[in-house]
């Protein structure tokens, strides 16, 4: 039975999810078998289309819920959020 996986972040780096970060975020979500979403409000996007990512525009400070379904959820939520936590490795 897959897992369903849900936590909450906020956007910390401060050019929030931007090309690059979500780019890095997208790539992260491919290596997982489980599927993975960005909630921001009303408005639920695949992780793993830069596109979707760079539509929802998350700026600095904002909150969004990361959510998997799959084996390895919980091992794709806590990476995605370690890698939002971590302002993406950019500059502080």
């Amino acid at each position: 039975m897959p897992t369903f996986v849900r936590k909450s972040v906020t956007i910390r780096n401060k050019l929030g999810l931007h090309a690059r970060a979500a780019t890095k975020l997208a790539k992260l979500t491919q290596q997982f078998a489980a599927k993975v979403y960005i909630v921001q409000e009303q408005q639920q996007v695949d992780a793993s289309s830069v596109m979707c990512l760079l539509l929802l525009a998350s700026g600095q400070g904002r909150q969004i819920d990361i959510l998997a379904e799959g084996d390895d959820a919980e091992a794709a939520v806590a990476a995605v959020a370690e890698l939002i936590e971590s302002r993406f490795d950019e500059e502080q």
